[in-house]
């Protein structure tokens, strides 16, 4: 595994008024690792990856995707970005083709490497069965895969990705799983989510954050050396729930 970083926090906060959403976060992650985020309910996990993508900016502290500065470096940092967000915007009357093309182009992407890369996508994210019919008349699991496949369209080297696999049905999980360890032989994920059965699937590591900061760091088995993965998480959150998290102020 290579160690040149691909994503970087140091010394993330972020606060609205006095509510504190985040204090504090600081973590590195090197090209090839696939880290899932874990955090009950409001722990920070979104406002967390907001930041590291340049959606949100940080009251104090940086972030850096591929050595550039998510707030100075935005828009050669986005180059190397693809981002996922849960419950993704995507415009509801066109298709999966027109979106993909409207993004490829608002991208700057040449004729050539359009093509190109619709041909990836759709093949990766099978999307062919679904490319010619209006977004809002798709199912979950192909909303979802049409967000990955214009995440992907630019091949980024870095995938943030916000809840991936919430609201799809179990063989919808599955393939999303497969999916994402596939990716992460290519590129760096960090993934967010609320099922701890799915960090044995796909993390090589965990960072899980509690009241805004980070309380553990290491790889699955070291979070569980003392018990199952749930016990270990009830311990370092004071038993929060496993949920997805909605900041106040966001």
């Amino acid at each position: 595994m290579s160690e040149r970083l691909m994503i970087e926090a140091k010394g993330l906060c972020k606060y609205y008024g006095s509510f504190v959403a985040v204090q504090d976060i600081s973590f590195q992650i090197p090209d090839g690792q696939i880290v899932a985020f874990l955090g009950p309910n409001g722990a920070g996990k979104s406002t967390t990856m907001k930041i590291l993508s340049g959606y949100l900016g940080a009251s104090a502290g940086s972030a850096a995707i591929a050595g550039l500065d998510v707030r100075r470096d935005r828009l050669p940092m986005s180059r190397h970005l693809g981002y996922l967000p849960e419950n993704g915007p995507l415009y509801q009357n066109m298709t999966p083709l027109e979106l993909l093309r409207f993004f490829g182009e608002a991208r700057g992407l040449d004729p050539g490497m359009l093509a190109s890369r619709l041909d990836y996508v759709i093949d990766r994210c099978s999307l062919d069965q679904a490319l010619e019919k209006p977004i809002d008349k798709l199912s979950r699991g192909n909303k979802q895969r049409v967000g990955l496949a214009q995440a992907l369209l630019h091949d980024p080297d870095v995938l943030i990705m916000d809840e991936p696999t919430a609201g799809l049905d179990p063989n919808q999980i599955r393939d999303f799983r497969r999916d994402i360890r596939l990716l992460g032989q290519t590129k760096t994920v960090l993934l967010s989510t609320h099922i701890l059965q799915e960090v044995d699937v796909i993390a090589d590591r965990v960072l899980l954050i509690h009241e805004g900061r980070l309380v553990f760091d290491g790889t699955p088995e070291e979070l569980r050396r003392d018990g199952t993965l749930e016990e270990s998480f009830y311990a370092l959150t004071g038993n929060g729930r496993v949920e997805d998290d909605e900041e106040t102020g966001e």
